[in-house]
């Protein structure tokens, strides 16, 4: 592939990237130079550039275009997915310091991990060729394992970590696969010229390699949101990682993975929009059933919340499944709307949690609105919202996708949809019930004293009902983000 020299003006639209990734090695600078005592400084640097990132984003600083001869594209979608990342991944980094600080478990390396991580996802969602995307997924997994084992002392911690890299490279493994059949088929990296190429393999009559592809890039995709059948990973990854580590890849990541799906299936393989349609229909329902019948059976908060992400991926594949701009819209905004539930959910753990006490089980929330009515009041909003209860954000992106599918011809999906966004209610309830009817034993939940980290926990929960009461304009932002 050619690159021929530009100017500097020319990487104009990578600047947010930039911003981060030389943010990321000032950072790791940095921290050579601050000691112990003073090392929220460098963590509230990480933040400063995350800050500086979505700015730059959300005001079209770099403008729009296509870089390093078409393998990095900024185009409105990147943006919408790449302005919530950011903000998502600065919620992550205001609950991570407390929790870790209070543990002795905070490093400079986990500001830079988060932030090379957080790059990563910037560049997976403006893939423009397979380079890119593996270039992204891979930076993006690597400083997520590290970060699962920040507590290397916790055998849990340590056991979660081993699984997560065992399971995530034999998804890359997959993933690799896929695209190395694309590739041979074609004989293109470009996701553009490989759309085109398609065609004529198609109007050839030739299409076993590419139908391989993608059945392999579809279980690569699954295997990355986290998808039934290839949870396996996530339950144990989840309860291993310390809490705001959870936090942070349960929630930014699966707005990567979706830039991923858009990228390779919509952009690279339109032609065969029918099969992974299909394909994706079915670990929907897989996902939902899975997720939501597992979820009913757990004591163990943070295993509940892997086992309901499974059933939201679910709801994600069903948006995917009916196809089109309205589809791809819709799943956009329950990727963004489950990202945010899912700082929420996490934050509630981090928030009520103390040294040597976790409130990770569901028995640890009994009689919390005896002891703090307003800390249940927004751990309410929070299971609302995940449950779909009107008017919070859930219920609107659950309509959404649900509808989407509905518009896509896939009446059965919607029904089975439907169907499980009623089961999946019942979980979130016992978390409820437990807060307002059952009476507290013990010494009881209580909330921390670190008043920044109660206000962002706060922000995040109100957020819920704030944007379920007003969610036109997210919407109308993902619509344009597909408009053409």
């Amino acid at each position: 592939m050619n690159m021929p020299v530009r100017s500097a003006a020319d990487l104009l639209p990578l600047l947010p990237e930039l911003v981060v990734i030389l943010g990321a090695f000032a950072l790791l600078m940095l921290d050579l130079f601050v000691d112990e005592r003073r090392r929220v400084v460098s963590h509230l640097f990480a933040i400063a550039v995350l800050a500086v990132a979505t700015f730059m984003l959300a005001t079209g600083v770099g403008e729009h275009g296509t870089v390093l001869s078409g393998m990095f594209v900024r185009d409105t979608a990147a943006d919408v997915m790449k302005v919530t990342i950011c903000v998502v991944g600065i919620l992550s980094m205001i609950y991570t310091w407390p929790y870790l600080r209070a543990r002795d478990l905070y490093k400079g390396e986990v500001s830079v991990l988060m932030l090379f991580a957080i790059a990563g996802m910037m560049l997976l969602v403006s893939s423009g060729s397979l380079v890119m995307v593996y270039l992204g997924l891979e930076m993006l997994a690597l400083c997520s394992y590290a970060l699962v084992a920040v507590d290397r002392d916790s055998p849990l911690a340590s056991e979660a970590a081993i699984k997560y890299f065992v399971l995530g490279a034999l998804a890359s493994g997959l993933l690799l696969y896929g695209l190395s059949l694309i590739y041979g088929a074609t004989g293109s990296l470009q996701l553009d010229e490989i759309a085109i190429a398609t065609q004529q393999r198609i109007a050839e009559g030739n299409t076993l390699m590419l139908i391989t592809a993608v059945v392999f890039v579809v279980a690569g995709i699954a295997f990355k949101f986290g998808a039934a059948p290839f949870h396996m990973w996530l339950p144990d990854v989840y309860h291993g990682a310390p809490t705001p580590i959870t936090l942070f890849i349960g929630s930014a990541p699966k707005l990567a993975a979706f830039g991923m799906t858009y990228r390779l299936l919509e952009i690279g393989a339109p032609a065969f929009e029918e099969q992974w349609r299909l394909m994706l229909a079915v670990l929907a329902v897989l996902s939902l059933a899975i997720g939501n019948l597992s979820a009913m059976v757990q004591t163990n908060f943070k295993r509940l919340l892997a086992y309901s992400t499974i059933s939201h991926v679910g709801f994600l594949f069903v948006g995917l499944a009916g196809g089109g701009r309205e589809g791809f819209a819709a799943a956009l905004f329950y990727a963004i709307s489950y990202a945010i539930m899912s700082a929420a959910a996490f934050g509630a753990i981090v928030v009520l949690s103390r040294r040597g006490f976790e409130a990770d089980r569901i028995e640890d929330y009994r009689g919390l609105n005896a002891r703090n009515p307003w800390m249940a009041g927004l751990v309410l909003c929070v299971m609302a919202s995940l449950a779909g209860v009107p008017p919070f954000l859930g219920f609107w992106s659950k309509l959404a996708v649900l509808r989407a599918a509905l518009q896509g011809d896939m009446l059965w999906l919607t029904l089975v949809g439907v169907v499980f966004a009623v089961v999946g209610a019942f979980y979130y309830l016992r978390v409820i019930k437990a807060m307002y009817f059952d009476e507290p034993d013990g010494q009881g939940i209580e909330a921390t004293d670190n008043r920044p980290l109660r206000i962002a926990f706060g922000v995040n929960a109100l957020a819920l009902l704030a944007l379920g009461l007003a969610w036109n304009p997210i919407m109308a932002w993902c619509q344009r983000a597909f408009a053409g």
